[in-house]
């Protein structure tokens, strides 16, 4: 029969199994006990509403199934148990789920077990970021165990992506484990009402990545200078030592668009206090003035705990508005996220200062209250104690931010938070990966736990380079370690240095050393209009930047466990040097033809030895990439360009589109940017760069147009064009000579 109902319920022994088909390619299972009576809840990670579609379904004695059209799910009668196929394919199947009533720290609620099938070829990856503490977890976690539970270089994202194209998101809030170290993967939550998960199908990954994001937000776009150079210390101590360290950077010509105020600039008000303190700080406006008139924005650190000697704690507790003995503050109360935007406003955005650092969001409490002594302490009072959602913090703080900031302003919201949640992307959020120490092996692991990240369909992310406990720039050890860190950097979503013990500005490293850095950020300034088009494409198509090789070539097994090489959007294969004293490196390529990007030899499908001097990390672009770059001369990401050299790699026929607005407000969701398409047809030897869509005026932009070969539109510095197009907005048809 045919009907258009969305939910379908089997009951049994074993309690309720209900689906809810929210799209063909997206279904809602719930595992109900038999003793849950009237389970509604709402949820604080979707935000997508079902829409209601044709379906056949087939009551049959033995079990319930439905067909959308593309998935096809069945509900065992028996258990309760689900399978989900396409086609003739079984995609998921469930062996077992059950519930097991406990009582934690005085409050009724349930464990939750289920069990399900991997296949022998399959890769499994995403759930978080898992870098320092269970940096043992790897990339591809067949064989591994996970555990999904925030912490300082631990972020818990229940959202696993299976390189045979469907993902698993689970609106779990509690502790979680996954393991999959046998062929029947087993996860289980600590606490809840019921186990709620979402199955989204593909196949491509892109197609799963943005089933994740219809249903938990889009990613919004963050500020252009989001994207350029990020340079931050614990700690620029005085307002002095801020402001001359970024003026330094423009005397010695280097890019840079951000510098990071981290802590205690509070001073004698105490821990958090919300103030600065004017023995060392005697003028914050004209500090972010200063900055702003040689264009580089602030960020600045805040905490969501208040030092009990503050005056600010004074006025949470008055409100109701901190959790008892712990100086944190309850972001589970709208009033109290309300607060904490206006007092962020108050005392930080009405000063000029551009985004905010919000450090410690596990959160971190103090230590003397032990991860179970605030568990069982804390209680969100509408929703009963924080066990059960002791994941949820880092969502629902940044959620007062950014909700705070677009209640009163057009700016875009900029947030660089230490832990994240399934959602966590609609609400302008980077994470970083934590204090890591800065030493080799943990440079290996940094690469796998953001491409896991990004896998987990969260866009932006970064380290501090270098790692936090850093060594020492004059050390030659730390400086090659600096360096191949930081030429891995570049092609991070969020390009960013920050770190303890020594300062790490280019300069602190010697000359030479200083040249390579400054290469590498002046290469990441040529790869801006590459890179903030891409950011276009995450906003708007669900795409994702740091890819991992599964995204884009998940039929070919050689790259289910290659944990150290990555696209950088659709054309730029990265392999970092993650070694001392290493010199040149396998690597492997995908099928099709690639140019070495500084060379331009072309090289063909398979595993090659390549050279890596020092200032060298293995790059390839694939054939049939069209790569605008800025000009070496721009020196921060809202410099105003008329020139752009279009490199292309000729082997296929392809199309980029070129994205460009304001960079920094909110107007783009009204339609006002730009888009221009810019297509190579490999048949006819032709380069077609289309007319302007959208309604944000651009200047007459000169094309300098380079045909990649061997020595020619190769490395960093600039080519001579082979041919120059001057673009009105207009269709403009370039033939290769």
């Amino acid at each position: 029969m045919l009907e258009l109902v969305n939910v379908y319920e089997v009951k049994g022994s074993f309690g309720t199994t209900r689906v809810e088909i929210y799209r063909q390619n997206i279904v809602r299972v719930v595992h109900i006990p038999r003793d849950v009576v009237d389970f509604d809840k709402k949820s604080f990670v979707v935000i997508a509403k079902p829409i209601e579609i044709p379906v056949a379904v087939s009551d049959r004695s033995d079990a319930l199934i439905v067909n959308t059209g593309v998935l096809t799910v069945r509900i065992d009668k028996a258990n309760g148990c689900i399978s989900i196929g396409s086609g003739s394919t079984t995609i998921f199947r469930e062996y077992l789920w059950r519930s097991e009533p406990v009582e934690i720290y005085g409050e009724k609620t349930y464990h939750f077990e289920q069990i399900f099938e991997v296949r022998d070829d399959e890769g499994i990856y995403g759930l978080g970021q898992h870098a320092g503490y269970s940096a043992h977890t790897g990339y591809n976690y067949r064989g591994r165990v996970v555990y999904l539970v925030q912490r300082n270089t631990d972020i818990a994202i229940p959202f696993m992506v299976s390189s045979k194209g469907y993902g698993v998101l689970w609106d779990m809030y509690s502790m979680g484990v996954a393991d999959f170290t046998k062929s029947l993967a087993r996860i289980w939550f600590e606490a809840g009402d019921a186990l709620d998960f979402y199955f989204i199908y593909g196949p491509s990954i892109d197609d799963v990545i943005s089933g994740y994001r219809w249903l938990t937000g889009k990613a919004t776009m963050l500020p252009k200078y989001a994207f350029g150079y990020w340079q931050s210390k614990e700690r620029y101590a005085t307002q002095q030592e801020l402001i001359s360290t970024a003026k330094m950077f423009r005397d010695r010509d280097i890019p840079i668009d951000i510098i990071v105020q981290d802590w205690r600039y509070w001073g004698k008000y105490g821990w958090n206090a919300f103030k600065f303190d004017e023995n060392d700080y005697p003028n914050p406006r004209e500090m972010v003035k200063e900055l702003h008139d040689i264009n580089i924005r602030l960020v600045i650190s805040i905490w969501p705990i208040f030092g009990e000697e503050t005056e600010i704690i004074k006025e949470a507790e008055k409100i109701g508005c901190i959790f008892r003995g712990t100086g944190l503050l309850n972001v589970f109360k709208d009033e109290c996220r309300e607060w904490f935007w206006r007092k962020i406003e108050e005392v930080f955005f009405s000063i000029g200062i551009d985004g905010w650092w919000l450090d410690a969001s596990e959160p971190e409490v103090r230590p003397l209250l032990i991860y179970t002594t605030w568990q069982r302490e804390l209680d969100t009072e509408r929703y009963g104690k924080m066990f059960k959602y002791i994941n949820l913090y880092p969502l629902l703080e940044t959620k007062a931010v950014y909700e705070g900031q677009r209640s009163v302003s057009n700016k875009r919201v900029l947030i660089l938070t230490r832990s994240g949640f399934l959602g966590i992307q609609r609400y302008g959020v980077i994470n970083w990966s934590g204090d890591i120490t800065g030493d080799w092996t943990t440079f290996r692991t940094q690469i796998w736990a953001g491409l896991n990240y990004c896998a987990s369909g969260l866009p932006y992310w970064t380290t501090d380079i270098g790692g936090f406990f850093s060594g020492n720039p004059d050390t030659e050890g730390y400086r090659e370690l600096f360096i191949r860190w930081l030429q891995w950097g570049v092609f991070c979503p969020i390009f960013r240095v920050h770190g303890t013990y020594y300062p790490k500005e280019p300069w602190r490293f010697g000359s030479e050393a200083e040249k390579i850095i400054v290469k590498y950020i002046r290469l990441r300034y040529r790869l801006l209009p590459y890179i903030y088009s891409l950011v276009w494409k995450v906003y708007n198509n669900g795409y994702t930047i740091m890819r991992p090789l599964f995204f884009d070539y998940r039929d070919d097994p050689e790259v289910l466990n290659i944990d150290d090489q990555f696209m950088f959007g659709p054309y730029i294969l990265v392999s970092p040097i993650t070694t001392p004293s290493t010199y040149e490196r396998e690597i492997y390529l995908p099928k099709g033809l690639w140019y070495d990007f500084w060379s331009g030899e072309l090289l063909e499908h398979g595993f090659h030895k390549v050279k890596a001097p020092i200032d060298i990390i293995p790059l390839h672009v694939k054939a049939g990439a069209i790569l605008p770059l800025a000009p070496i001369s721009t020196r921060y990401s809202m410099q105003k360009i008329d020139e752009i050299e279009l490199r292309i790699y000729r082997g296929r026929s392809t199309v980029f589109t070129l994205y460009e607005d304001d960079g920094e407000t909110y107007d783009y969701e009204k339609g006002i940017y730009a888009l221009i398409p810019i297509e190579w047809d490999e048949d006819n030897q032709k380069l077609i760069i289309h007319g302007k869509q959208g309604s944000y005026e651009i200047p007459e932009i000169k094309f300098k147009v380079v045909w990649v070969r061997r020595g020619k539109g190769v490395g960093i510095e600039e080519s001579e064009p082979d041919t120059i197009a001057r673009y009105q907005g207009e269709k403009i048809v370039v033939s290769k000579p």
